[in-house]
C-alpha cells in the first residue's frame, strides 16, 4: 500500500546544465530531429520539446554567478530508441562521441553519448 506523502512519485523534469544555451538546444534538437531556431532562444533556460509528461530543460545558469559547470561521469538520464542498433548507427554518422557501446542485459540494451558540455546521455531501448 502506498503511502500518502507530499512528495510524489513522478518524474515531471530533467534539468541539463550547459554552457552555451544557444549551441546545447541546437546539438538537442538535432539529435531528437527537432526544428529550432536559434535566434528564438534565450538564456537562461530552454525547454526541448518532448512527447510525454517528462521535461527536458537546459539551464546555463546565466544570473547565477556563482555556478560552475561540472559533468558526472555517469548518465544523467536516458533518451528512448526502440532499435539501438539504429540509434548507434544514426550517433556515429552525426559524429557524436560515444563514450560506452552498446551494452545488453536481457532485452535491454543501451550506450552512452555526449553532449557538447560532456555530459552523459544513455539512448536505452526502454
Amino acid at each position: 500500500m502506498k503511502k500518502t506523502v507530499p512528495v510524489q512519485n513522478q518524474m515531471n523534469g530533467v534539468f541539463v546544465h550547459v554552457t552555451n544555451l544557444k549551441v546545447s538546444a541546437k546539438w538537442y534538437s538535432d539529435l531528437l530531429g527537432l526544428d529550432i531556431d536559434v535566434d528564438h532562444v534565450e538564456s537562461p533556460v530552454y525547454n526541448v520539446p518532448l512527447v510525454g509528461t517528462t521535461s527536458l530543460t537546459l539551464d546555463d545558469h546565466t544570473f547565477d554567478l556563482e555556478f560552475q559547470h561540472v559533468t558526472s561521469p555517469g548518465p544523467i538520464f536516458n533518451l528512448y530508441a526502440p532499435t539501438i542498433e539504429e540509434a548507434y548507427h544514426y550517433i556515429e554518422e552525426k559524429g557524436i562521441e560515444i563514450v560506452r557501446d552498446i551494452e545488453r542485459v536481457g532485452d535491454t540494451a543501451w550506450f552512452n553519448i555526449k553532449d557538447p558540455d560532456g555530459n552523459v546521455v544513455m539512448i536505452c531501448n526502454c
